[in-house]
């Protein structure tokens, strides 16, 4: 009896665990048989191809300031005696920088980069420019040339640099001594002509006397002897005159080359404004031994290197993002322009202090430049960002399945795999290709209608299926 109550109870045993089931093992047998194929919607929108870089936000133009001692007073050493911005500033035209062993250095606008002093006289493109610069800030240059440095240009010189609180350094360094000396020998030269006129005219009233007195005598030997003199008295005249057309003209020259003038070491030429002081790593009161103050000036624009497998995606004129994830900025740009050749980024030093950074994350690669449409904001200068290029996209909105549902039949076509009924029944559909993008790609069904959005297209088979 005890054998055969063990048997009936392990029987019940046994029957009871093929009735009692776990949930999940309900639901999973309440479920539909795994199919053989793995299958995607077809899709009907816009289908952009992207493409992810980094990128440093950099200005049009970049300058770093290494001033020079100008001259005068003895100065010999490049002695910051003075700061007038800081880093962050925004600089206009014409705004004093730092004082230089008690010389000004201010920021103007050109595009000719300064290599000369400019004095009274100077002819050239470079003095085309001070004059600009000069009429932009107020100051007119009278009737002088375009591309002369003459009286009107002397006087707007100086007018400037009285309204900034200096007065200009001399062209000539003798303190004047050379217009003095030739005032001096214009006055002399009038002096002397005026004494042979005299001399002449005294000659002339004396002869017509001697020439009645010898009429009663030798007339022939007084005649003779009267238009001798007559004759040395006038050339003696004519050189007065001829020397003091001389001295006017040294005179005139020492006072074109007197006056004002424009040291190099005293203005920074920027492209164009507005313009921001970036770094200042020297320290008032010490010798300027390098770069004393960088600056950056124009439009912000954003660099950065394609590598060989982005620059083919990327032309000139497609739709970039910018993101800085420091910021939280979004800014929306254009592809400006794409190298042809490949290059290594230039080091550039981006604090003033010598460390040398290029943000663009790669070593080489092939330039890009991206503008942005609207004036990026100047606390992104110097700053790392995302660039996300939009380098293809479909013409509004088409059908789009994931790329591997599209595969080649053995006649060299295109097609796609639609399941229908359930997976039941399966149809090639020949199509087109168009965008590629993200995994996903633009199709166009050749015969109209058979492809629709919704539509399954097979997309792989699952494993461990003999379907």
């Amino acid at each position: 009896m005890v054998a055969v109550a063990a048997v009936v109870l392990a029987g019940a045993g046994v029957a009871a665990a093929g009735l009692i089931k776990s949930p999940a093992q309900a639901a999973a047998d309440a479920g539909a048989p795994a199919q053989g194929a793995l299958t995607a919607p077809v899709d009907h929108r816009v289908l952009t191809s992207s493409v992810i870089t980094r990128g440093k936000v950099v200005a049009d133009q970049s300058v770093a300031v290494t001033p020079r001692v100008a001259g005068g007073d003895g100065a010999a050493a490049a002695m910051l005696t003075k700061l007038s911005v800081a880093p962050g500033d925004r600089l206009k035209a014409g705004q004093v920088l730092m004082e230089v062993s008690g010389r000004p250095v201010f920021v103007w606008k050109g595009q000719v980069a300064g290599y000369r002093d400019l004095r009274p006289g100077a002819v050239g493109d470079d003095v085309s420019q001070l004059q600009r610069s000069l009429r932009e800030l107020g100051h007119a240059t009278g009737a002088d040339r375009d591309g002369t440095f003459g009286a009107g240009t002397k006087t707007a010189l100086t007018a400037f640099y009285g309204s900034i609180g200096y007065d200009p350094l001399p062209a000539q360094s003798d303190n004047g001594d050379a217009v003095t000396a030739a005032r001096d020998g214009v006055t002399g030269a009038e002096r002397a002509l005026e004494d042979a006129r005299d001399a002449l005219a005294a000659a002339g009233s004396g002869s017509s006397g001697d020439s009645a007195a010898d009429s009663s005598g030798d007339s022939t030997a007084g005649k003779s002897g009267g238009a001798s003199d007559t004759a040395q008295l006038q050339k003696a005249v004519d050189r007065a005159n001829e020397d003091l057309a001389a001295a006017r003209t040294v005179l005139a020259e020492a006072e074109v080359a007197a006056g004002p003038m424009l040291p190099v070491s005293e203005v920074i030429y920027l492209r164009d404004f507005p313009a921001r002081v970036d770094s200042v790593p020297a320290k008032v009161g010490t010798e300027i031994s390098g770069t004393a103050m960088t600056l950056s000036a124009g439009r912000l624009v954003v660099h950065a290197y394609l590598q060989e497998n982005q620059k083919g995606m990327v032309r000139q004129g497609q739709k970039v993002e910018i993101y800085s994830e420091v910021r939280g900025i979004t800014a929306h740009a254009k592809v400006t322009s794409v190298a042809a050749d490949p290059t290594v980024p230039v080091q550039q030093d981006s604090d003033g202090g010598g460390n040398t950074t290029d943000g663009s994350g790669d070593t080489s690669g092939y330039l890009l430049e991206v503008t942005p449409d609207k004036a990026l904001d100047s606390q992104l200068t110097g700053q790392d960002v995302r660039l996300t290029i939009q380098a293809a996209s479909t013409d509004g909105k088409a059908l789009v399945v994931p790329v591997t549902a599209v595969s080649a039949a053995t006649d060299g076509r295109t097609v796609v795999t639609v399941a229908r009924n359930g997976g039941s029944t399966r149809t090639r559909v020949e199509v087109r290709i168009g965008t590629a993008g993200d995994g996903f790609v633009a199709v166009t069904p050749v015969k109209a209608g058979a492809l629709r959005t919704g539509d399954l297209v097979v997309t792989g088979v699952r494993r461990g299926n003999a379907q």
